[in-house]
């Protein structure tokens, strides 16, 4: 199993969202590295740190689980969608997603401060200075420090 750390801005869409709805298509990434991750090395059942990001206090906030194999993204290919594509081909199409579904929400968030100041979580992806990446692998050891914290 392979651990990851995947943002959304909780008022595009949060961990109570997902709470909510069971499963959901996590699309709209419109990152090469990031699309990347999501078709060659995610997997069905692999653990995900739902974040929360671009709000007052961002934090890992629930665990999720990859619930499918990677496919198309379908808004890259309608015009009437936020992350429509039109240099997109489906006959090879660009971008691609994989379905996440809800575990459970922490029983406190664990807010980005705590993760720059804890001493096992300085080499984190993360943490690193200039990281914008929506989508990013975490090291076994830092999931179990994070969930450690909550």
């Amino acid at each position: 199993m392979a651990y990851w750390l995947m943002k959304s801005e909780p008022d595009a869409y949060s961990i109570d969202d997902l709470e909510r709805d069971g499963r959901e298509p996590w699309d709209g990434i419109r990152n090469y590295q990031a699309r990347n991750m999501m078709r060659d090395d995610m997997r069905i059942g692999d653990e995900v740190l739902f974040y929360h990001s671009s709000c007052k206090i961002p934090a890992v906030v629930g665990i999720a689980r990859v619930a499918s194999e990677p496919y198309p993204d379908p808004t890259q290919f309608d015009p009437d969608e936020k992350y429509y594509d039109a240099k997109s081909d489906p006959d090879d199409p660009r971008w691609i997603l994989v379905d996440v579904e809800f575990v459970r929400k922490l029983d406190r968030p664990v807010t980005l401060t705590e993760i720059k100041e804890h001493p096992g979580l300085d080499d984190m992806i993360l943490t690193r200075r200039g990281n914008r990446l929506s989508i990013m692998p975490v090291e076994k050891a830092h999931r179990d420090i994070i969930l450690g914290l909550e």
